[in-house]
């Protein structure tokens, strides 16, 4: 058994405990532990540092944990394949590499709950300042950083199919912006992209390996933690086990979890924090009993709508195997080509419908018909948009179903439960149809390979999306802060309620999901929390506009 101690102990090398490390180890006063499941994120490895390698560690048993949903009722109880990084950087390592802040309105709801005031968008904003180093000729004003780790290159969208899907969706009536994390998300513009020059950007890169030298920083991979350590209700330590080797106890005055929306609530439920009759029901020792461990599970769904190319100017060439050495060598001793890109360079945000008080629709644009393994349709040329709505109704959750922590926790999203997000669905496909049908890409359009024309009516598209849609990776919501009955974390100390010792911070802590890529909201989220966590003054809220279609 170990007597390590320390003063802080991180569970989760993900992107919000690679923050947390940097932040919390910057005074060496601090001594400071990260412990990883996972595996490093080594220099040589380009499945992770290649931008456009990012379907490879998905699905792959030596990156990705390989979740699945139970079978989903309202999906022809499919089970939905979850990808989570199992490397340090976490999911920043595998993900689309997609920078979104989500709107302005996002963290005005937040602070609607009780106790959430110090988590609207003017108190976020400085942290999302403080996190960036956007190097796009941006407009400035106060609403963009230029300082910090996350440097951001905006996609370069250059190909024709990027500039013919912009014409048309200005055409279709939705307008163009100068950047979705400025002043006006909605409208449609080239994406700020975790990509550094031809080279993948994590959380791991941008925050950690700077400061890995640092004495009193410590770092191990392969550490998997199965239980958190109490004396009463006083979070002490925990307990893990590096490789094969015998479990260990390692002791810190403060214990920090940030293994996400899976994990986070999986070992908070194998602690005995959680639903006190359904850890019993299971022989789990309840610590305390907090119901809302685990509940409020939100994600987004999305489904890639596909068009024939008339012309060969997609990237469609470039997925030829014949092809894969050169491009390889491309990349390997300049960062360019074809594989120093996400292809995620543009899309935009709408609303659906007037009803909605700002955009429930993300659109991701693809110069390639291609899904996230890497699969194609048959045929040449094509391109695609990935479209979901971005803040459904549906509610799901995260629960224990063994003491065992290595057997995979129940997830249920409950995609498609709500006759509101089943609407949504539905706007979501028309909408994408209108865009993609309008004149500017006649000279490109060959026609529609997926769902197809022949899916048209309400119950075709809703059928379809049951049958087609995948995850976007964004689970989030099950821990989240507040300071309702069903509250996890207390949002002005990250502290979890009714206890000592024990803070979370990651995507859990969300009372409700952004309208975009969660990467960035959990990066301010890490920084907001250092600052909470070591009793600094938090930076002063900005209170500088933003757009709002109504008012």
């Amino acid at each position: 058994m170990s007597n390590e101690n320390y003063d802080f102990v991180i569970v989760g090398g993900g992107s919000a405990g690679c923050a947390l490390a940097n932040r919390l180890s910057a005074d060496p006063r601090n001594k400071v532990l990260v412990l990883e499941a996972g595996r490093s994120d080594a220099k040589w490895d380009v499945f992770i540092h290649m931008p456009a390698a990012l379907t490879f560690p998905i699905g792959s048993r030596f990156y990705d944990w390989g979740y699945r949903s139970e079978p989903e009722p309202h999906m022809h109880r499919r089970r939905v394949y979850h990808a989570r990084g199992k490397v340090l950087g976490g999911s920043s390592s595998i993900n689309g590499m997609i920078f979104q802040r989500g709107n302005p309105m996002d963290y005005e709801r937040w602070a609607g709950d009780d106790g959430m005031s110090t988590w609207d968008y003017a108190h976020c904003l400085p942290y999302f300042r403080r996190m960036e180093n956007c190097l796009a000729d941006a407009p400035d004003g106060k609403w963009r950083g230029h300082s910090g780790p996350l440097e951001l290159e905006r996609g370069p969208a250059t190909n024709p199919l990027f500039q013919a899907f912009f014409n048309a969706a200005e055409q279709a009536g939705y307008p163009r912006t100068d950047d979705v994390n400025g002043y006006r998300q909605e409208g449609f513009a080239a994406f700020d992209r975790n990509v550094r020059k031809g080279r993948r950007l994590s959380a791991a890169r941008a925050y950690l390996h700077p400061v890995m030298h640092r004495p009193n920083l410590t770092v191990k991979t392969h550490a998997f933690v199965s239980q958190i350590l109490f004396e009463g209700k006083r979070a002490i330590g925990v307990e893990y086990a590096q490789g094969r080797s015998a479990p260990s106890e390692v002791y810190g005055k403060e214990i920090i979890l940030c293994g996400g929306a899976i994990n986070t609530p999986q070992l908070l439920q194998l602690s005995g924090i959680g639903n006190a009759a359904e850890l019993e029901r299971l022989g789990v020792d309840v610590v305390h009993d907090l119901p809302g461990v685990g509940e409020n599970l939100q994600d987004h769904l999305e489904v890639y709508i596909q068009y024939a190319c008339k012309q060969p100017v997609s990237m469609q060439p470039s997925l030829a195997k014949w092809k894969r050495p050169q491009i390889g060598a491309q990349w390997l001793f300049l960062r360019s080509g074809p594989a120093a890109t996400n292809h995620f360079e543009g899309g935009g945000f709408v609303r659906s419908n007037d009803e909605v008080a700002y955009p429930n629709l993300m659109f991701h644009f693809l110069p390639v018909a291609i899904r996230y393994d890497g699969s194609v349709p048959a045929g040449g040329h094509g391109y695609q948009v990935h479209v979901g709505p971005m803040y459904a109704d549906t509610r799901g959750s995260v629960k224990i179903t063994s003491t065992d922590p290595r057997k995979h926790p129940a997830l249920r999203f409950n995609y498609l439960s709500t006759e509101n997000d089943r609407r949504e669905w539905v706007e979501a496909v028309r909408v994408a149809r209108k865009i993609l049908n309008q004149p500017a890409m006649n000279p490109f359009n060959d026609g529609e390979i997926s769902p197809g024309p022949e899916v048209a009516t309400d119950e075709q598209i809703l059928d379809w999306v049951a049958k087609d849609a995948e995850t976007a990776l964004h689970p989030s919501c099950t821990a989240k802060m507040g300071s309702d009955a069903m509250s996890v974390v207390d949002p002005g100390s990250m502290r979890v309620h009714g206890t000592e010792g024990l803070r979370v911070v990651d995507a859990s802590v969300m009372p409700y999901i952004p309208n975009g890529n969660i990467y960035a909201p959990v990066m301010m989220t890490a920084e907001k929390a250092a600052d909470l966590i070591l009793g600094n003054t938090p930076l002063a809220p900005i209170t500088e506009p933003f757009y709002r279609h109504r008012g």
